[in-house]
């Protein structure tokens, strides 16, 4: 199967980056264009009004009549813009051009008159900006407005909204360039970990499942404790293989060795009577050779499920009626009793795994128990119980602390593995495996969490 591939976290973080700067860009052109080009006309403005005031301030009247005496002053600072046209206009009372360019254009009429009055215009070919300044007189030979318009081309305005508007996008352009040169060396910084598990991994050995100790950040640790959990179920199964592997070949070579030889001598062997003997213990070696296979079977199955089997609620009372049913064809299973409370008994936990620990506490106690067999459920304080008694009194005190290990069996033909089995469930389902008298009897009780606890 082809390897899927994705973009690295680097390539990632350097789109999000880059996409954040061209964003972050546009909007700050933008921004410095207006802001550039609104001080620009701010300040070319001014210039503006101040020619056009200075030759106001020049008007004299002389013998009823307006004279402009041009001011040296105000074509100076117009000289500011070199590269712009300039075109005046002086008009008086009756809009009569007293001196200047006629086609100057008079500012819109529902704008004149009051302070000063900026307005755009053509100026020649090119686009211009006027201001138009009233002065007004009132003397015994001459009353009314006379009106000052001065207007310029754009070139020194347009020039440095520029200049304004490059400043701040070579600004802009530095800041990023630090920015990803920053960026970068943070997720280098970032993926430094997972630079350090990556090489944990590959220097281990293929057989070392044990638990990775790293420090890690935060957001990288639960990576980290889903891979220890990973290992550590990967490493119960290989145990869990083991095991089996080396209990077969420690378990299964004796009695094989011994119904080879006992089959043998049957063979041999001339006397009927003998040899049925012989015939007989044969068979009773087999039973027990399989009994021993279907527990190792089982032990193994158990193990197998408890990291592969999805945890669902379980009626503890259909596990309890199951195992009754499973058992009652069994020698002295008539004798069997259920006690099942009313309302149900949930845990969450693997039905089947239940099921075949239970049927082992059961399949104890009918062969090594005194009747009658009692298979239950109760409920404790903040746990419930699958529980199987019987009348006995129970092994005693030194064998009872040797139960529940592997191949720890002290009855004939028992292949010791039933109750490790039962212990290795409970232990499975967050529970613990209780053997002990009770108070009519022998109990061996599979004591597990609540649902929800």
């Amino acid at each position: 199967m082809a390897e899927s591939r994705t973009w690295s976290l680097k390539a990632r973080v350097a789109l999000a980056v880059g996409a954040v700067l061209i964003l972050g860009g546009v909007v700050v052109l933008s921004v410095a264009l207006s802001y550039g080009g609104r001080a620009a006309r701010e300040a070319y403005d001014r210039l503006l009004l101040g020619a056009a005031n200075d030759i106001a301030a020049a008007i004299t009247i002389r013998d009823g009549a307006a004279l402009v005496d041009m001011p040296a002053s105000a074509f100076q600072m117009l000289a500011l813009a070199p590269e712009d046209r300039i075109r005046y206009r002086v008009t008086g009372p009756d809009g009569a051009t007293l001196t200047g360019s006629e086609d100057a254009p008079p500012p819109p009429e529902r704008r004149a008159g009051g302070g000063p009055v900026f307005y755009d215009g053509d100026l020649g070919a090119e686009p211009g900006r006027y201001v138009a300044v009233t002065r007004r007189f009132a003397e015994r030979s001459f009353s009314g407005p006379v009106r000052v318009m001065v207007g310029q081309t754009l070139r020194a305005r347009q020039a440095l909204a520029r200049d304004i508007a490059g400043g701040a996008l070579a600004v802009l352009a530095a800041a990023g360039l630090a920015i990803g040169l920053f960026a970068w060396l943070a997720t280098r910084s970032a993926l430094r970990p997972l630079q350090r598990l990556g090489a944990a991994l590959a220097r281990r050995d293929p057989t070392d499942l044990t638990p990775i100790t790293l420090p890690m950040p935060t957001e990288i640790a639960p990576v980290l404790g889903a891979l220890n959990g990973f290992m550590g179920r990967l490493d119960r199964q290989v145990a869990a293989t083991r095991n089996l592997i080396g209990d077969a070949a420690h378990q299964l070579r004796t009695p094989v060795a011994a119904i080879r030889a006992q089959a043998q001598d049957a063979q041999e062997e001339q006397d009927p009577a003998r040899r049925a003997r012989l015939l007989a213990r044969i068979h009773e070696r087999s039973i027990g050779l399989s009994q021993l296979l279907d527990r190792m079977l089982d032990r193994a199955m158990i193990i197998h499920r408890t990291d592969t089997a999805p945890r669902a609620a379980v009626d503890l009372r259909d596990v309890a009626l199951e195992i009754y049913e499973a058992l009652e064809d069994m020698p002295g299973g008539t004798m069997m009793r259920l006690e099942l409370p009313p309302a149900p008994v949930v845990v969450r936990g693997d039905a089947l795994s239940l099921v075949e620990a239970g049927k082992n506490l059961a399949a104890n106690a009918l062969a090594h128990g005194r009747a009658p067999i009692r298979i239950g459920v109760a409920r404790d304080n903040r746990a419930v119980r699958l529980y199987v008694r019987d009348a006995g009194p129970g092994p005693g005190a030194a064998i009872l602390e040797g139960m529940g290990a592997r191949f720890a069996s002290h009855a004939p033909g028992g292949a010791g593995l039933g109750l490790a089995i039962a212990r290795e469930v409970a232990q499975s389902h967050g529970g613990t495996l209780r053997l002990g008298l009770c108070e009519d009897g022998f109990e061996a009780a599979l004591s597990l969490p609540k649902a929800g606890a």
